[in-house]
Protein backbone atom coordinates (compact mmCIF):
# COMPACT_ATOMS: atom_id res chain seq x y z
CA UNK A 1 0.00 0.00 0.00
CA UNK A 2 1.47 3.49 -1.08
CA UNK A 3 2.05 5.36 1.64
CA UNK A 4 0.21 9.16 1.59
CA UNK A 5 2.14 12.31 0.94
CA UNK A 6 1.50 15.19 3.87
CA UNK A 7 2.86 18.88 3.03
CA UNK A 8 2.84 20.19 6.05
CA UNK A 9 2.40 23.96 6.12
CA UNK A 10 4.15 26.66 8.66
CA UNK A 11 1.09 27.23 10.52
CA UNK A 12 0.49 23.54 11.52
CA UNK A 13 4.00 23.01 13.32
CA UNK A 14 3.09 26.33 15.49
CA UNK A 15 -0.01 24.90 16.34
CA UNK A 16 1.78 21.46 17.82
CA UNK A 17 5.27 21.19 17.69
CA UNK A 18 4.25 16.84 17.82
CA UNK A 19 2.40 17.28 14.85
CA UNK A 20 4.90 15.23 12.60
CA UNK A 21 4.56 12.57 15.17
CA UNK A 22 0.55 12.46 14.34
CA UNK A 23 1.32 11.22 10.82
CA UNK A 24 1.72 7.41 10.90
CA UNK A 25 3.67 5.36 7.85
CA UNK A 26 2.85 8.39 5.72
CA UNK A 27 5.35 10.52 3.77
CA UNK A 28 5.55 14.17 5.43
CA UNK A 29 7.50 16.79 3.28
CA UNK A 30 7.92 20.03 4.96
CA UNK A 31 8.89 22.74 2.51
CA UNK A 32 12.58 24.41 3.30
CA UNK A 33 10.24 27.46 3.12
CA UNK A 34 8.64 26.22 6.48
CA UNK A 35 12.05 26.21 7.83
CA UNK A 36 12.75 29.12 6.84
CA UNK A 37 9.64 30.39 8.46
CA UNK A 38 10.67 28.68 11.67
CA UNK A 39 13.70 29.91 11.95
CA UNK A 40 12.65 33.82 11.18
CA UNK A 41 9.98 32.71 14.21
CA UNK A 42 12.44 31.44 16.76
CA UNK A 43 13.78 34.37 18.47
CA UNK A 44 10.49 35.90 19.17
CA UNK A 45 9.55 36.19 22.93
CA UNK A 46 6.03 35.47 22.67
CA UNK A 47 4.29 31.98 22.42
CA UNK A 48 5.01 31.78 18.57
CA UNK A 49 8.65 32.22 19.48
CA UNK A 50 8.72 29.02 22.34
CA UNK A 51 6.85 27.27 19.67
CA UNK A 52 9.20 27.64 16.81
CA UNK A 53 11.79 26.99 19.33
CA UNK A 54 10.10 23.87 20.31
CA UNK A 55 9.81 22.60 16.71
CA UNK A 56 13.25 22.56 16.10
CA UNK A 57 14.37 20.73 18.87
CA UNK A 58 11.46 18.45 17.90
CA UNK A 59 12.65 18.07 14.69
CA UNK A 60 16.43 18.02 15.88
CA UNK A 61 15.21 14.84 18.13
CA UNK A 62 13.36 12.68 15.40
CA UNK A 63 16.38 13.27 13.40
CA UNK A 64 18.50 11.68 15.94
CA UNK A 65 16.15 8.90 16.53
CA UNK A 66 15.59 8.27 12.67
CA UNK A 67 17.27 5.91 9.85
CA UNK A 68 18.84 7.83 6.93
CA UNK A 69 22.06 10.14 5.45
CA UNK A 70 20.20 12.96 5.56
CA UNK A 71 16.50 15.15 5.34
CA UNK A 72 16.95 16.12 1.79
CA UNK A 73 16.64 12.69 1.14
CA UNK A 74 14.23 11.36 3.93
CA UNK A 75 14.68 9.82 7.03
CA UNK A 76 12.49 7.10 8.34
CA UNK A 77 11.18 8.21 12.48
CA UNK A 78 10.28 5.67 14.78
CA UNK A 79 6.48 5.70 14.26
CA UNK A 80 7.15 4.26 10.57
CA UNK A 81 7.09 7.31 8.43
CA UNK A 82 9.20 9.37 6.10
CA UNK A 83 10.36 12.76 6.33
CA UNK A 84 11.86 15.23 4.62
CA UNK A 85 12.66 18.63 3.19
CA UNK A 86 11.24 19.91 0.06
CA UNK A 87 13.84 22.42 -1.85
CA UNK A 88 11.95 23.61 -4.83
CA UNK A 89 8.66 24.93 -5.28
CA UNK A 90 6.87 25.69 -8.82
CA UNK A 91 7.99 29.38 -10.01
CA UNK A 92 6.40 29.75 -13.16
CA UNK A 93 2.88 29.11 -12.53
CA UNK A 94 0.59 31.99 -13.85
CA UNK A 95 -2.34 32.38 -10.88
CA UNK A 96 -3.78 35.21 -9.35
CA UNK A 97 -1.93 35.41 -6.05
CA UNK A 98 1.70 36.79 -5.70
CA UNK A 99 3.97 34.51 -5.49
CA UNK A 100 6.69 36.41 -3.54
CA UNK A 101 4.52 35.31 -0.27
CA UNK A 102 6.15 32.43 1.39
CA UNK A 103 3.10 31.28 2.41
CA UNK A 104 2.24 30.71 -1.06
CA UNK A 105 5.07 29.78 -2.08
CA UNK A 106 4.92 26.56 0.43
CA UNK A 107 1.51 26.03 -1.50
CA UNK A 108 3.53 26.14 -4.71
CA UNK A 109 5.83 23.55 -3.66
CA UNK A 110 3.06 21.36 -2.79
CA UNK A 111 1.72 22.06 -6.32
CA UNK A 112 5.36 21.19 -7.94
CA UNK A 113 5.29 17.99 -6.29
CA UNK A 114 1.80 17.00 -7.39
CA UNK A 115 3.16 18.03 -10.78
CA UNK A 116 5.47 15.76 -10.66
CA UNK A 117 2.98 13.12 -9.98
CA UNK A 118 2.98 12.27 -6.49
CA UNK A 119 -0.61 12.11 -4.70
CA UNK A 120 -0.39 15.15 -2.28
CA UNK A 121 -2.29 16.44 0.64
CA UNK A 122 -1.31 19.97 1.88
CA UNK A 123 -2.06 20.70 5.40
CA UNK A 124 -2.43 24.10 7.08
CA UNK A 125 -4.65 25.48 10.02
CA UNK A 126 -4.96 28.63 7.45
CA UNK A 127 -8.61 28.73 5.53
CA UNK A 128 -7.54 31.10 3.19
CA UNK A 129 -4.14 28.57 2.10
CA UNK A 130 -6.35 26.08 2.23
CA UNK A 131 -8.87 27.46 -0.23
CA UNK A 132 -5.82 28.70 -2.48
CA UNK A 133 -4.34 24.68 -2.75
CA UNK A 134 -7.99 23.51 -3.38
CA UNK A 135 -8.04 26.06 -6.34
CA UNK A 136 -4.98 24.28 -8.04
CA UNK A 137 -6.41 21.04 -7.54
CA UNK A 138 -4.53 20.49 -4.01
CA UNK A 139 -6.26 18.13 -1.94
CA UNK A 140 -6.48 19.75 1.70
CA UNK A 141 -6.98 19.46 5.41
CA UNK A 142 -7.06 20.97 8.44
CA UNK A 143 -4.91 19.85 11.11
CA UNK A 144 -7.10 18.20 13.54
CA UNK A 145 -5.45 15.92 16.64
CA UNK A 146 -6.45 18.86 18.78
CA UNK A 147 -10.15 19.74 17.77
CA UNK A 148 -13.69 19.63 19.44
CA UNK A 149 -17.04 21.30 18.60
CA UNK A 150 -17.48 24.57 20.52
CA UNK A 151 -20.81 24.73 19.79
CA UNK A 152 -21.29 21.36 21.37
CA UNK A 153 -19.00 22.46 24.22
CA UNK A 154 -20.09 20.68 28.23
CA UNK A 155 -21.93 23.38 29.85
CA UNK A 156 -20.99 22.35 33.23
CA UNK A 157 -24.70 22.71 34.50
CA UNK A 158 -27.83 21.81 33.71
CA UNK A 159 -31.98 21.43 34.79
CA UNK A 160 -33.52 18.48 35.13
CA UNK A 161 -37.00 17.64 36.73
CA UNK A 162 -37.14 14.91 39.18
CA UNK A 163 -39.79 13.89 41.15
CA UNK A 164 -41.38 15.63 44.27
CA UNK A 165 -39.91 12.36 46.32
CA UNK A 166 -36.22 12.60 45.01
CA UNK A 167 -36.38 16.19 45.79
CA UNK A 168 -38.05 16.48 49.31
CA UNK A 169 -35.27 13.69 50.35
CA UNK A 170 -32.35 15.25 48.87
CA UNK A 171 -33.55 18.57 50.63
CA UNK A 172 -33.97 16.56 53.90
CA UNK A 173 -30.66 14.60 53.60
CA UNK A 174 -28.74 16.65 51.46
CA UNK A 175 -27.42 14.06 49.10
CA UNK A 176 -29.45 11.88 46.13
CA UNK A 177 -28.08 9.00 44.68
CA UNK A 178 -28.91 9.27 40.53
CA UNK A 179 -28.80 7.03 38.11
CA UNK A 180 -28.64 10.36 35.38
CA UNK A 181 -24.72 10.30 33.77
CA UNK A 182 -23.48 13.04 35.14
CA UNK A 183 -19.58 14.30 34.71
CA UNK A 184 -17.98 15.27 37.98
CA UNK A 185 -18.33 17.96 39.45
CA UNK A 186 -21.36 19.04 37.19
CA UNK A 187 -24.09 21.57 38.50
CA UNK A 188 -27.70 21.19 38.49
CA UNK A 189 -30.75 23.09 38.85
CA UNK A 190 -32.87 20.03 40.37
CA UNK A 191 -37.18 21.24 39.45
CA UNK A 192 -40.22 18.91 40.93
CA UNK A 193 -43.26 19.25 39.45
CA UNK A 194 -44.94 20.86 41.96
CA UNK A 195 -42.49 23.64 41.35
CA UNK A 196 -39.67 23.14 44.25
CA UNK A 197 -36.27 24.16 42.94
CA UNK A 198 -32.39 23.45 44.64
CA UNK A 199 -28.92 23.61 43.09
CA UNK A 200 -26.89 20.56 43.44
CA UNK A 201 -23.51 19.11 41.97
CA UNK A 202 -22.31 15.95 41.69
CA UNK A 203 -19.77 14.63 43.75
CA UNK A 204 -17.75 12.35 41.12
CA UNK A 205 -16.28 10.16 43.40
CA UNK A 206 -19.47 9.32 45.92
CA UNK A 207 -21.76 9.13 42.64
CA UNK A 208 -24.23 10.70 44.21
CA UNK A 209 -26.23 14.91 43.87
CA UNK A 210 -25.29 17.07 47.20
CA UNK A 211 -27.21 20.19 47.89
CA UNK A 212 -25.64 23.62 47.38
CA UNK A 213 -26.85 27.08 48.48
CA UNK A 214 -28.14 29.28 45.85
CA UNK A 215 -26.36 32.45 47.94
CA UNK A 216 -23.15 32.22 49.35
CA UNK A 217 -21.46 35.35 51.08
CA UNK A 218 -19.84 37.77 49.70
CA UNK A 219 -15.86 37.05 48.32
CA UNK A 220 -13.74 40.39 48.65
CA UNK A 221 -17.13 42.37 47.89
CA UNK A 222 -18.52 40.27 44.74
CA UNK A 223 -21.95 38.42 45.53
CA UNK A 224 -22.58 36.16 42.39
CA UNK A 225 -25.41 37.75 40.57
CA UNK A 226 -26.89 34.88 39.05
CA UNK A 227 -26.97 30.99 38.88
CA UNK A 228 -23.55 30.84 36.43
CA UNK A 229 -21.59 32.93 38.66
CA UNK A 230 -22.67 30.95 42.02
CA UNK A 231 -21.44 27.59 40.56
CA UNK A 232 -18.41 29.24 39.10
CA UNK A 233 -17.41 30.57 42.61
CA UNK A 234 -18.20 27.53 44.61
CA UNK A 235 -15.79 25.55 42.01
CA UNK A 236 -13.10 28.57 42.65
CA UNK A 237 -13.58 28.04 46.61
CA UNK A 238 -13.08 24.56 46.30
CA UNK A 239 -10.29 23.11 47.36
CA UNK A 240 -10.56 19.98 46.13
CA UNK A 241 -10.52 21.17 42.75
CA UNK A 242 -6.84 22.03 41.13
CA UNK A 243 -8.34 22.63 37.79
CA UNK A 244 -11.18 25.41 36.94
CA UNK A 245 -12.33 26.21 33.33
CA UNK A 246 -14.36 29.44 32.75
CA UNK A 247 -15.69 30.25 29.34
CA UNK A 248 -17.86 32.82 28.39
CA UNK A 249 -18.02 36.27 26.42
CA UNK A 250 -16.91 39.75 27.30
CA UNK A 251 -19.01 40.66 30.88
CA UNK A 252 -19.70 37.21 32.38
CA UNK A 253 -17.41 38.00 35.55
CA UNK A 254 -14.88 35.23 34.09
CA UNK A 255 -12.31 37.04 35.75
CA UNK A 256 -13.57 38.89 38.09
CA UNK A 257 -14.74 36.02 39.66
CA UNK A 258 -11.22 33.98 39.60
CA UNK A 259 -9.72 37.37 41.13
CA UNK A 260 -12.37 37.57 44.12
CA UNK A 261 -11.43 33.85 44.88
CA UNK A 262 -7.79 34.37 44.72
CA UNK A 263 -7.56 37.25 47.17
CA UNK A 264 -9.51 35.57 49.51
CA UNK A 265 -7.42 32.03 49.16
CA UNK A 266 -4.09 33.82 49.26
CA UNK A 267 -5.01 37.10 51.64
CA UNK A 268 -7.64 35.52 54.13
CA UNK A 269 -7.05 31.71 54.17
CA UNK A 270 -3.25 31.78 53.64
CA UNK A 271 -3.92 28.70 51.20
CA UNK A 272 -1.59 29.57 48.58
CA UNK A 273 2.01 31.43 48.59
CA UNK A 274 0.53 34.14 46.05
CA UNK A 275 -1.35 34.72 42.84
CA UNK A 276 0.21 34.31 39.18
CA UNK A 277 -1.98 36.40 36.49
CA UNK A 278 -0.33 35.59 33.38
CA UNK A 279 -1.84 36.35 29.70
CA UNK A 280 -1.10 35.33 26.39
CA UNK A 281 0.39 38.04 24.13
CA UNK A 282 -0.76 38.10 20.95
CA UNK A 283 -1.16 41.51 19.91
CA UNK A 284 -3.99 42.76 17.39
CA UNK A 285 -0.85 45.46 16.26
CA UNK A 286 2.86 45.23 17.15
CA UNK A 287 4.59 43.27 19.52
CA UNK A 288 5.09 43.97 23.92
CA UNK A 289 8.34 44.21 22.74
CA UNK A 290 7.98 47.45 20.58
CA UNK A 291 6.45 48.74 24.00
CA UNK A 292 8.33 50.86 25.98
CA UNK A 293 10.44 50.61 29.28
CA UNK A 294 11.13 47.51 30.93
CA UNK A 295 9.82 44.14 31.36
CA UNK A 296 7.84 45.16 33.97
CA UNK A 297 6.39 48.21 31.81
CA UNK A 298 5.59 46.09 29.03
CA UNK A 299 3.66 44.13 31.19
CA UNK A 300 1.57 46.96 32.41
CA UNK A 301 -0.30 47.80 29.72
CA UNK A 302 -0.72 44.18 28.31
CA UNK A 303 -1.94 43.63 32.00
CA UNK A 304 -4.07 46.78 32.43
CA UNK A 305 -7.60 44.62 32.16
CA UNK A 306 -6.62 42.36 35.37
CA UNK A 307 -5.51 45.90 37.08
CA UNK A 308 -8.85 47.05 36.40
CA UNK A 309 -10.57 44.13 37.75
CA UNK A 310 -8.57 44.62 41.12
CA UNK A 311 -9.82 48.47 41.06
CA UNK A 312 -13.58 46.68 40.64
CA UNK A 313 -12.86 44.42 43.74
CA UNK A 314 -11.31 47.28 46.05
CA UNK A 315 -14.02 49.75 45.21
CA UNK A 316 -16.53 46.88 46.37
CA UNK A 317 -14.90 46.98 49.34
CA UNK A 318 -15.78 50.53 50.32
CA UNK A 319 -13.59 52.10 52.67
CA UNK A 320 -10.26 53.36 51.10
CA UNK A 321 -10.15 51.23 47.62
CA UNK A 322 -7.02 53.09 46.41
CA UNK A 323 -5.08 51.67 49.53
CA UNK A 324 -6.31 48.55 49.32
CA UNK A 325 -4.73 48.32 46.22
CA UNK A 326 -1.48 49.54 47.09
CA UNK A 327 -1.55 47.16 50.51
CA UNK A 328 -2.20 44.06 47.50
CA UNK A 329 0.51 45.75 45.37
CA UNK A 330 3.07 46.07 47.88
CA UNK A 331 2.63 42.49 49.23
CA UNK A 332 4.58 40.66 46.48
CA UNK A 333 1.66 38.22 46.74
CA UNK A 334 0.33 38.93 43.25
CA UNK A 335 2.47 38.14 40.38
CA UNK A 336 1.73 39.36 36.77
CA UNK A 337 3.97 37.45 33.85
CA UNK A 338 3.00 36.77 30.31
CA UNK A 339 2.94 32.86 29.44
CA UNK A 340 5.76 32.93 27.41
CA UNK A 341 8.06 33.52 30.73
CA UNK A 342 6.22 30.90 32.68
CA UNK A 343 8.16 27.86 30.39
CA UNK A 344 10.52 25.70 32.58
CA UNK A 345 9.38 27.18 35.74
CA UNK A 346 8.14 25.17 38.68
CA UNK A 347 5.51 26.76 40.48
CA UNK A 348 3.97 24.99 43.66
CA UNK A 349 1.32 26.13 46.19
CA UNK A 350 0.24 28.90 43.35
CA UNK A 351 -3.27 30.13 42.30
CA UNK A 352 -2.70 30.91 38.65
CA UNK A 353 -5.05 32.65 36.45
CA UNK A 354 -4.66 32.26 32.38
CA UNK A 355 -6.74 34.91 31.42
CA UNK A 356 -7.64 34.63 27.99
CA UNK A 357 -7.06 31.41 27.11
CA UNK A 358 -8.47 30.79 24.22
CA UNK A 359 -5.30 32.42 22.15
CA UNK A 360 -3.51 29.75 23.63
CA UNK A 361 -2.86 26.29 21.66
CA UNK A 362 -3.52 22.99 22.99
CA UNK A 363 0.25 22.53 23.23
CA UNK A 364 0.46 25.31 25.28
CA UNK A 365 -2.33 24.79 27.84
CA UNK A 366 -0.68 20.97 28.46
CA UNK A 367 2.68 22.96 28.68
CA UNK A 368 1.32 25.25 31.16
CA UNK A 369 -0.75 22.61 33.12
CA UNK A 370 2.29 20.59 33.54
CA UNK A 371 4.29 23.56 35.06
CA UNK A 372 1.36 23.32 37.72
CA UNK A 373 3.62 22.12 41.31
CA UNK A 374 2.04 20.54 44.34
CA UNK A 375 -0.93 22.55 45.95
CA UNK A 376 -1.05 25.11 42.97
CA UNK A 377 -4.91 25.70 41.75
CA UNK A 378 -5.19 26.57 37.78
CA UNK A 379 -7.91 28.80 36.29
CA UNK A 380 -8.53 28.94 32.21
CA UNK A 381 -10.37 31.76 31.75
CA UNK A 382 -11.47 33.09 28.17
CA UNK A 383 -14.21 33.33 25.13
CA UNK A 384 -13.45 31.05 22.15
CA UNK A 385 -15.95 32.97 19.85
CA UNK A 386 -13.06 35.82 20.63
CA UNK A 387 -9.42 34.97 19.00
CA UNK A 388 -6.85 37.05 17.86
CA UNK A 389 -4.44 34.29 17.43
CA UNK A 390 -4.40 33.79 13.31
CA UNK A 391 -3.62 30.07 14.05
CA UNK A 392 -6.42 29.13 16.28
CA UNK A 393 -10.48 28.89 16.23
CA UNK A 394 -13.14 28.33 18.11
CA UNK A 395 -12.68 24.72 17.64
CA UNK A 396 -9.11 24.01 17.97
CA UNK A 397 -7.96 26.09 20.90
CA UNK A 398 -6.42 25.41 23.75
CA UNK A 399 -9.30 26.50 26.46
CA UNK A 400 -12.05 24.94 24.41
CA UNK A 401 -9.98 21.31 24.12
CA UNK A 402 -8.55 21.50 27.96
CA UNK A 403 -12.79 22.02 28.68
CA UNK A 404 -13.33 18.53 26.90
CA UNK A 405 -10.38 16.82 27.94
CA UNK A 406 -10.73 17.16 32.09
CA UNK A 407 -14.71 16.92 32.29
CA UNK A 408 -14.84 13.70 33.47
CA UNK A 409 -11.94 14.09 36.02
CA UNK A 410 -12.57 14.39 39.18
CA UNK A 411 -10.01 17.57 40.57
CA UNK A 412 -11.33 19.72 37.24
CA UNK A 413 -14.27 21.51 37.01
CA UNK A 414 -16.21 23.92 34.38
CA UNK A 415 -19.22 26.32 34.13
CA UNK A 416 -19.84 28.28 30.68
CA UNK A 417 -21.05 31.58 31.70
CA UNK A 418 -23.76 32.96 28.75
CA UNK A 419 -25.24 36.12 31.31
CA UNK A 420 -22.99 39.48 30.82
CA UNK A 421 -23.31 41.17 34.07
CA UNK A 422 -21.00 44.10 33.08
CA UNK A 423 -23.98 46.35 32.54
CA UNK A 424 -27.34 46.70 30.27
CA UNK A 425 -25.56 48.25 27.02
CA UNK A 426 -22.73 45.30 27.59
CA UNK A 427 -25.97 42.68 27.45
CA UNK A 428 -27.15 44.31 24.57
CA UNK A 429 -24.17 44.43 22.75
CA UNK A 430 -23.34 40.74 23.30
CA UNK A 431 -26.72 40.00 22.05
CA UNK A 432 -27.13 42.33 19.19
CA UNK A 433 -23.17 42.46 17.67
Amino acid sequence: MNKKNFVIDTNVLLHDPNAITQFHNSNIIIPLLVLEELDAMKKRPNELGQNARSVIRSLAKLISEGTGDNLTEGILIPNGSFIRIEMEYKKDLQTNFSLAEKKNQIILAAYLLQERGKEIVFVSKDFASRVKAEALGIEVCDYKKEKTSYNNIYHGYRQIEISSKEIESLLKTGKLETSIDFNPNEFCQLTAPTGEKTLALYDGKRKRLETMTDSIAPVWGIQPLNIEQRCALELLLRDDINLVTLVGPAGTGKTLLALAAGLYKVFDQSLYSRILVTRPIVPLGKDIGYLPGSKEDKLSHWMQPIYDNLNVLCDSLGDEPNETLKWILASHKIEMEAVAYIRGRSLPKMYMIIDEAQNLTPHDIKTIISRAGKNTKLILTGDPSQIDNPYLDADSNGLTVAVEKFKNQNIAGHVLLTTTERSELAALAADLL
